[in-house]
């Protein structure tokens, strides 16, 4: 059993960062894939990142390359988003999920364990 808990959202204007934080509990972080996810108001849940077991391989979403970087601690169990140059379209609940498989790209899969998301919202 993992326990996903998300923190670091909050307000940011338009340009600035924020930097997501997803701990993990249990002895197993390293055995997991980790993904983010990020669903608008009105919107499906779509992968934003992904990270490899130990970090080697990421993925990003065409929407947030060059601005977002994925990485992941396995000794503090806990992964990272740092969002950059943060978008009015990038306001979402966002979401750490984990899985036992990653083969490449978003190709993720199945998110066994998902956290309870934490909101971000870009003001113009």
């Amino acid at each position: 059993q993992v326990q996903l808990v998300e923190s670091g959202g909050g307000l940011v204007q338009a340009g600035g960062s924020l930097r997501l934080s997803c701990a993990a509990s249990g002895r197993t972080f390293s055995s997991y894939a980790m993904g983010w996810f990020r669903q608008g108001p009105g919107k499906e849940r779509d992968i934003v990142a992904a990270i490899s077991y130990s970090g080697g391989r990421t993925y990003y979403t065409d929407s947030v390359k060059g601005r977002v970087t994925i990485s992941r601690d396995n000794a503090k169990n806990t992964v990272y988003l740092q969002m950059n140059s943060l978008k009015p379209e990038d306001t979402a609940v966002y979401y750490c999920a984990a899985s036992p498989n990653y083969n490449r790209g978003s190709n993720i899969g199945p998110l066994d364990y998902w956290g309870q998301g934490t909101q971000v919202t870009v003001s113009s």
